[in-house]
């Protein structure tokens, strides 16, 4: 297989990993790093971006395989370990609901470096709002997280659809508006993603079977291989960071790579394939 190909697939799967957990937007930077490097043609790109988000998957189950095992052990018999399981259920039906009635026009008409360098700058903008208001804790873990809490986390979620936003960006911000403390709306954004991730990229796989092909078997295997890793770094580092610092740097980085985009766009500097 070429190399070039291969080392495309690992540099995808490098952006997937590293942007999947953070305020960032890791299907923003998968459209804009795709397009910069011609990668597969659209339809398959579409599909192999989505599949090896089972490797960002994986890092968190690895990181937190404690915390799942003991959740799945104390099922039915175990209060905290029966609400969680409620709570990423109830949080996962805004998205899924959302995402079959609008999936298909959100990804004609959004899916092009425009509206997601838009949508980066709004997202930041968000963002910016949400740390310059006072931020009172009254959920201090995810333990704390009631049925009803987790639904407005799930449609805060559900506001990803739009590509540049940020699955974890908008569940995170949202756990803050809604009065999570930092550690425990990143540690919900990041259980969330299991059942959210894991069952789009399933579904998607199979509905879209025909697309695959043991040509492509390399690219897929190194792209979730160099995913799982980054992922692994971004969680853990993420964790660390919202310890003692807030959400602004991201905000700013979003404002930045967004402006950017647009220059490039419409100034012709950067070729984009589709605007």
């Amino acid at each position: 297989m070429d190399i070039i190909f291969l080392l495309k697939a690992a540099i995808m799967g490098v952006v997937e990993g590293a942007t999947e957990f953070l305020p960032i937007s890791s299907t923003g930077h998968l459209i804009l790093a795709g397009d910069l490097l011609n990668f597969m043609e659209h339809d398959k790109r579409g599909l192999f971006e989505i599949a090896i988000q089972l490797g960002a998957i994986l890092a968190v189950v690895w990181e937190y395989r404690r915390r799942f095992i003991s959740t799945f052990a104390g099922l039915g018999r175990d209060p905290i370990a029966n609400r969680l399981i409620i709570n990423l259920a109830i949080a996962f039906l805004p998205l899924a609901l959302l995402g079959l009635a609008f999936g298909n026009k959100i990804k004609a008409y959004l899916f092009k470096p425009v509206p997601v360098a838009i949508a980066f700058i709004v997202g930041a903008l968000i963002i910016l709002w949400a740390e310059k208001r006072k931020h009172t804790v009254t959920i201090v873990s995810v333990d704390d997280i009631r049925p009803l809490d987790a639904l407005k986390l799930g449609f805060a979620q559900a506001v990803a659809l739009i590509p540049g936003m940020s699955r974890s960006g908008s569940t995170i911000i949202g756990g803050l508006f809604f009065g999570l403390s930092r550690k425990a709306a990143a540690e919900f954004s990041f259980f969330l993603a299991v059942p959210t991730l894991g069952i789009a990229s399933i579904y998607s796989m199979y509905k879209d079977r025909a697309l695959l092909s043991l040509d492509d078997m390399g690219a897929w295997i190194m792209g979730f291989v160099f995913a799982f890793i980054s992922a692994m770094i971004a969680v853990r580092a993420l964790i660390r960071y919202v310890s003692h610092h807030d959400f602004t740097i991201f905000a700013w980085y979003r404002i930045a790579f967004g402006v950017i985009v647009l220059i490039t766009a419409y100034t012709g500097l950067v070729s984009w394939s589709v605007q």
